[in-house]
């Protein structure tokens, strides 16, 4: 790494719109990267990076790991949708470095005279680099449809990548050794071909009646054991087209508050919007860790999983009740 280079815990402030906009392509984006309309309102706005995107997982082809150069998180701010048609993916904001400055506590706020109008044209820009329609309906652009064209490709054997989680700041020394023996294992495993296909698997090939519980955000939900998870699914590790993935194992017999149900989201293969017609929830405070996924070790897009209801089980909210 770069000694200028931003790091997990650096105070940033983002740049002026103008500024911003100067640095993009007549497609709204920097090295292939869109700059978002969810992103205009961050500007001159200060944050503390979170990790850079040193890897993180590809969910448009393989499922390998990616590098984003000279980009971070900030914090934990997510894309709400709103320059997407109501996308509810929540997706992590990717930051190029170039969209960003250092800052110190003590540093004044940044002043951009007539910035107004610079933000009406970069939202102009970026707004219509968001959408296109085609015959088929509207296909969509994003960060999450164009991580791979934004991205390199990283392979296991290199142990570099995973060298930089800990030089970056990115994980602590004790988080390091604790994923990397993990991963050794499993990844032997793996390769042995003794590690199973599914992290659970049903005993079905098709799914199972269940009862529908309208699960709204708010309510308190525990997830069920992976014996009566095992029930809803098939074959596959599926209920009704929807994977139980392996971090979501770790989640089982703990409560959380329902962040969202899911009726729509921006397809990231095509671009195309899917809609949900069964019910579908995100929760609080339960995302991927990257801690636990062959081939995508330390992934830092923190995704919201999809919960089937029939996954999780209806608690009395108590006193002091938070996700554990």
């Amino acid at each position: 790494m770069r000694a200028d280079q931003l790091r997990r815990g650096d105070p940033v402030e983002v740049r002026t719109a103008a500024e911003i906009l100067a640095t993009l392509d007549e497609q709204g984006a920097l090295d292939a990267l869109p700059f978002m309309p969810e992103m205009v309102a961050y500007c001159g706005r200060r944050f503390v990076v979170d990790r850079r995107a040193e890897k993180v997982c590809d969910t448009i082809q393989d499922l390998n790991s990616r590098r984003m150069t000279d980009c971070v998180f900030l914090g934990d701010l997510r894309c709400d949708g709103s320059g997407h048609d109501g996308c509810q993916a929540d997706c992590r904001l990717y930051w190029k470095e170039a969209w960003l400055r250092r800052v110190t506590p003590a540093d004044p706020g940044a002043e951009a005279p007539g910035d107004h109008e610079a933000q009406e044209a970069l939202l102009e820009l970026v707004t219509k680099a968001a959408r296109a329609e085609t015959e088929d309906g509207p296909r969509y652009r994003c960060q999450a449809t164009e991580m791979r064209a934004a991205s390199q490709p990283l392979s296991f054997t290199d142990p570099r990548p995973y060298l930089r989680e800990y030089t970056s700041r990115n994980v602590t020394i004790r988080t390091f050794g604790r994923v990397m023996s993990r991963a050794t294992v499993t990844e032997v495993r793996r390769k042995l071909g003794r590690l199973p296909a599914f992290p659970l698997q049903g005993p079905s090939t098709r799914s199972p009646e269940t009862p529908r519980l309208d699960l709204q955000p708010g309510e308190w939900v525990r997830v069920k054991s992976p014996a009566q998870i095992r029930e809803t699914l098939t074959t596959k590790g599926m209920n009704r087209g929807l994977w139980f993935d392996v971090e979501m194992l770790a989640f089982c017999g703990q409560t959380f508050r329902v962040r969202q149900r899911i009726e729509r989201f921006v397809h990231d293969r095509d671009g195309r919007m899917i809609e949900l017609p069964s019910d579908c929830v995100t929760l609080e405070g339960a995302v991927c860790s990257g801690e636990r996924s062959t081939q995508r070790w330390f992934c830092a897009r923190a995704i919201h999983p999809y919960w089937r209801e029939c996954w999780l089980e209806r608690v009395q909210p108590r006193a002091g009740n938070g996700a554990h």
